[in-house]
């Protein structure tokens, strides 16, 4: 999808808005009745179906209209949409040297102005929430006067331009710093004015949710305490926050479909779909004689060729009897355990995707706040074992806020506060892979790849993945669900590997009302205020609830001949 001005705004129809909702960015389906434009000014006035109050209509500031791809309107031959330009790499026609990247396109009157960035390459993490390139991430930028007589080749397929500039012009209007101070300070007030739209939508979230009282440190302390409780507000996933307060407030709707309870409840049917390999046959790349050799070859060209994303999951927690307890966070051994571990894995091929494989492969890691930098450390140190570093993104684990009892009075749970400006939070466990992946764009950055299939499993000393078999065998069965079960794997809910097909993922990522939240009791040491006094609270025994989700809550939606199971014997 794209933004533009006509199409968008005065043809009836359908239409998408991308809104924020707690920091994390979603999109929705709206029907557009009309819209006119404002005489002399840049903006429109707009009606959509359902919205027929002004209370409604401010629920909608901040949101970006958008329309698909598809839809735009063709243009003339050396007409070209902004957004087409964005990214596209800068090459010299005479010599075929590479300038730079466009990160930017400027309205300059008499011609558009290219801002391009000089030698260097500009992923996906670099662009705003409005498909523009963050300028200042890295490298000189310089301006480029986008004319046919300087620019006068460009290859949206291929998404390069070749530009013969005049002597100097590049040289000319470089600046060591990348930005002028007056940009500096254009930029800085934009984003701020972004975060402040951003902080009024959470808060009013948060409202609807009956926790104001999280407010209370904005009245108190330094402003960059008061900041570290405004970017938490911000960075809270509200949606995913009011689901688990809605399942727990619903009796008998909170508890949601095992693995093991779905594999009984559907062993007849999964008869067909059910493939048994060893541990050993894997090991050495082998596969038992009955299964169709064929699995091996489609696996083998699927990952070959790019057509599966790694998602590793490193865990948080440790699951023992559903009492979950932090796994040595912070602490020097446990963080040693959990990137030795990782690192084994990842120099191992035999237990991981083959080396000859690996440029072509897409790998999110998703981690511990606490264990986030150590593991881009670890990567950069090892070279991303051998991983196309441009194909490698770094996530940090969905967390959702510890709550207390609730009230007699209220009958509402509350969020409790680490301190005045900090939210106590944990990890949701392993069903907030599914809302972190719904979203940071990161399943359409594979569909742009041209990823297939998506594997998605937790990191541990037993773990065998990345494994042909499992991508063959749901091919062979038009299956978009392939789960690797084992004896050790079917007990704990925190152990998995599950493929999605790439279209399936879409699907369930943007369910988040099917995901299934319980609490697990918890001794929560916080702060509260009492008589305009913050009071320390440190009990002896449970006094708080975690809210945690299972990856396989997705199974209570799934038909059953979608799913293939892959039983890996000893």
């Amino acid at each position: 999808m794209t933004d533009f001005q006509e199409l968008r705004f005065s043809r009836p129809g359908k239409r998408w808005l991308r809104q924020n909702f707690g920091g994390k960015e979603t999109v929705r389906q709206v029907e557009l009745l009309g819209g006119r434009g404002q005489p002399g000014q840049k903006s429109w006035i707009l009606s959509f179906s359902g919205v027929d109050s002004v209370e409604e209509a401010k629920l909608l500031i901040g949101s970006s209209l958008l329309v698909r791809e598809e839809d735009r309107p063709e243009l003339e031959d050396g007409e070209f949409y902004t957004r087409d330009l964005i990214g596209m790499k800068v090459f010299l026609k005479e010599t075929g040297d590479l300038v730079g990247t466009v990160v930017n396109v400027f309205d300059n009157a008499a011609s558009d102005l290219l801002q391009v960035m000089l030698n260097t390459s500009v992923g996906a993490e670099d662009m705003t929430d409005e498909g523009v390139f963050n300028a200042g991430s890295s490298g000189p930028l310089v301006w480029i006067p986008f004319v046919e007589a300087i620019v006068p080749d460009v290859d949206l397929d291929e998404r390069v331009m070749k530009i013969t500039p005049p002597k100097g012009l590049l040289e000319l209007n470089v600046r060591p710093d990348g930005m002028s101070k007056k940009e500096k300070r254009q930029l800085e007030w934009k984003e701020r004015k972004k975060f402040q739209r951003r902080l009024i939508a959470a808060k009013k979230q948060l409202c609807q949710l009956e926790q104001q009282h999280v407010f209370h440190g904005f009245r108190h302390g330094e402003k960059d305490q008061r900041d570290v409780l405004a970017d938490q507000i911000v960075g809270l996933n509200t949606k995913l926050f009011q689901q688990a307060m809605r399942n727990i407030s619903e009796p008998g709707s909170s508890k949601s479909l095992g693995l093991s309870e779905f594999i009984r409840d559907n062993a007849t049917s999964l008869t067909r779909n059910t493939l048994s390999v060893t541990a050993d046959s894997i090991a050495m790349g082998e596969i038992e004689e009955r299964v169709d050799e064929s699995l091996l070859e489609d696996g083998t060209q699927s990952i070959s060729k790019g057509k599966v994303a790694m998602v590793l999951v490193v865990n948080a927690y440790t699951n023992e009897g559903m009492q979950f307890e932090p796994a040595s966070a912070g602490s020097p051994s446990g963080e040693d355990t959990s990137l030795s571990i990782l690192k084994s894995i990842l120099l191992d091929d035999r237990r991981f995707v083959k080396l000859e494989d690996r440029a072509m492969m897409p790998i999110i890691m998703i981690c511990p706040t606490n264990e986030l930098k150590s593991i881009e450390e670890l990567f950069s140190e090892q070279d991303y074992f051998s991983f196309d570093r441009d194909k490698v993104w770094f996530l940090e684990e969905e967390k959702l806020p510890v709550i207390g009892p609730a009230s007699e009075l209220a009958c509402k749970h509350k969020i409790l506060m680490k301190s005045p400006w900090e939210m106590l939070q944990t990890s949701v466990g392993s069903g907030g892979v599914l809302s972190l992946l719904g979203a940071n764009y990161m399943l359409e950055s594979l569909s742009k790849l041209e990823v297939e299939y998506v594997e998605v499993l937790s990191v541990n000393e037993r773990y065998i993945g990345g494994h042909t078999e499992l991508c063959g065998f749901v091919k062979s069965r038009g299956g978009h669900v392939g789960i690797q079960i084992s004896a050790d794997r079917m007990s704990s809910e925190e152990a998995y590997d599950i493929l999605f097909s790439l279209e399936y993922l879409k699907k369930i990522t943007k369910q988040i009302d099917k995901l299934h939240f319980y609490m697990i009791p918890a001794t929560s040491s916080h702060v509260e205020k009492i008589d305009k006094e913050w009071i320390e609270v440190s009990p002896s025994s449970p006094n708080a609830h975690e809210f945690y989700c299972s990856i396989y809550s997705f199974l209570s939606s799934c038909s059953v001949g979608e799913v293939c199971v892959m039983e890996i014997t000893e």
